[in-house]
C-alpha cells in the first residue's frame, strides 16, 4: 500500500472519529485507490475554450468513495488528505450551463443585510471606506493586496475595473465536475460562499476565466498553495470531482508545502491578510466585529412612493421591506429623492 494513501486514511479516519466530516458508509470503509497523477501543468498559464472537449477518465482509476456531503465541515483536515478523498472523472458536457442556474448574482444568503460582493470586498481590503448612509454595506474605497499578483491595488467604486470578486472553483468548472447535479440551493450556496470567493486583480481573474489548476495558477507562486487548497476544500463541501490533470496539478502544488491544511469558511483568511484580522468579524470582515442582522417581521412596499409614504426612504439592504427594484443605479441605497 502507497504511504500516502495510508497517510490519508489515517487522517481521515481520524477526522470521522471526531465527527469533523460526515460522509456517506460508503467513505467508512477501505481507503479508495489512489488515481494515476498526470503530469505537472506549464508555468505558462493557458485557459480551456468553453466547450472544450471531454477529459473522460477510465472507471477503473476513479475512487470508490464519493465525497462528503455539502455543507460538511472542513476544519482540521489537510489538504492533501482532502484531495485524496475527491473523485477523479472527466468532464461533464457544458451543455445547460448558465449563471442563473446558480441563482442571482451576489444573493444575500447569509441575510446580514449585505450583498455577498460587499461582504467580500470589506473583508479582504484594508483601509475601506463605506458609501454614508448604507449602514456599511457598501463599500466605496480600499487597498487590496492582491494574492495573485502580489500587486497592491486601489479600489475606488465606480472607478476602473482593477478589482474583480473570483470565484476561486469557477462556476463553469463546477459545472463541468457535478455542480449540475447539485440542487438549486446548493449552487446558490456555491456561489456565494466565502470559502470560494476573493477579492483579486481585475486582469488576472479575466485571464483565469474557468480554467482549473490544470490550466491556470496564480502568477504569485507563494500563493498556489493556499490557492489549491481552496479549490480543493471547495470541491469536497460540494461533491464535486477533478479531473486527473487537474488532480496532478493540484498534488505537485501541495507536496511542495507538506501540512497545508484544508480551509473552510472560518479558517481562511481574507486575501492579503492573516487570519483573525483585528477589528473585523471573521465571517464578513466587517469593522468592529459585529454583523447586520436580518431585518425582523414581514415589512412590504409595492414601490419608492410606498417607501416614501411611511417614512422609510431612502432604504438600504438592511431595512426591512428592502426590494433590488428599488435601487436603480446600484449603489446601494434606494428611494433617494
Amino acid at each position: 500500500m502507497h504511504l500516502r494513501t495510508t497517510r490519508a486514511a489515517v487522517l481521515l479516519g481520524a477526522a470521522l472519529a471526531a465527527g469533523v466530516v460526515g460522509c456517506s458508509p460508503a467513505l467508512q470503509g477501505a481507503p479508495a485507490p489512489e488515481p494515476s497523477v498526470a503530469p505537472a501543468p506549464s508555468a505558462a498559464p493557458t485557459v480551456k475554450a468553453p466547450d472544450g472537449p471531454a477529459n473522460p477518465v477510465p472507471e477503473a482509476s476513479m475512487p470508490a468513495a464519493p465525497a462528503p456531503p455539502a455543507g460538511t465541515a472542513l476544519a482540521g483536515l489537510e489538504a492533501l488528505a482532502g484531495l485524496e478523498a475527491l473523485a477523479v472523472k472527466g468532464w461533464a458536457p457544458k451543455t445547460g450551463y448558465d449563471r442563473e442556474k446558480f441563482g442571482p448574482a451576489w444573493a444575500d444568503v447569509d441575510r446580514n443585510g449585505c450583498d455577498t460582493r460587499n461582504d467580500i470586498l470589506a473583508a479582504d481590503l484594508s483601509e475601506e471606506t463605506f458609501k454614508p448612509g448604507t449602514r456599511n454595506c457598501v463599500v466605496q474605497a480600499g487597498v487590496l493586496k492582491d494574492p495573485y499578483t502580489a500587486a497592491t491595488i486601489s479600489f475606488v467604486k465606480g472607478g476602473e475595473a482593477l478589482v474583480d470578486i473570483d470565484h476561486v472553483v469557477a462556476l463553469g468548472n463546477a459545472w463541468e465536475t457535478g455542480a449540475q447535479q447539485l440542487s438549486d440551493q446548493d449552487r446558490l450556496r456555491l456561489a456565494n460562499d466565502p470559502l470560494n470567493l476573493l477579492a483579486v486583480d481585475g486582469p488576472a481573474n479575466r485571464q483565469k476565466g474557468d480554467a482549473d489548476a490544470a490550466m491556470w495558477l496564480p502568477p504569485n507562486a507563494s500563493f498556489r498553495c493556499g490557492y489549491v487548497a481552496r479549490q480543493t476544500a471547495v470541491k469536497l463541501k460540494y461533491r464535486l470531482w477533478v479531473t486527473a490533470a487537474e488532480r496532478g496539478a493540484i498534488d505537485r502544488i501541495l507536496r511542495s508545502c507538506p501540512g497545508q491544511p484544508l480551509p473552510d469558511a472560518t479558517t481562511a483568511p481574507p486575501a492579503g491578510a492573516p487570519a483573525g484580522t483585528p477589528g473585523k468579524s471573521p465571517t464578513t470582515g466587517r469593522p468592529g466585529g459585529q454583523e447586520s442582522m436580518p431585518p425582523t417581521g414581514e415589512v412590504t412596499y409595492g414601490n419608492c412612493s410606498d417607501v416614501e409614504a411611511s417614512g422609510a426612504a431612502p432604504i438600504t439592504p438592511a431595512d426591512p421591506g428592502w426590494d433590488a427594484s428599488f435601487d436603480r443605479d446600484g449603489d446601494g441605497i434606494g428611494c433617494q429623492s
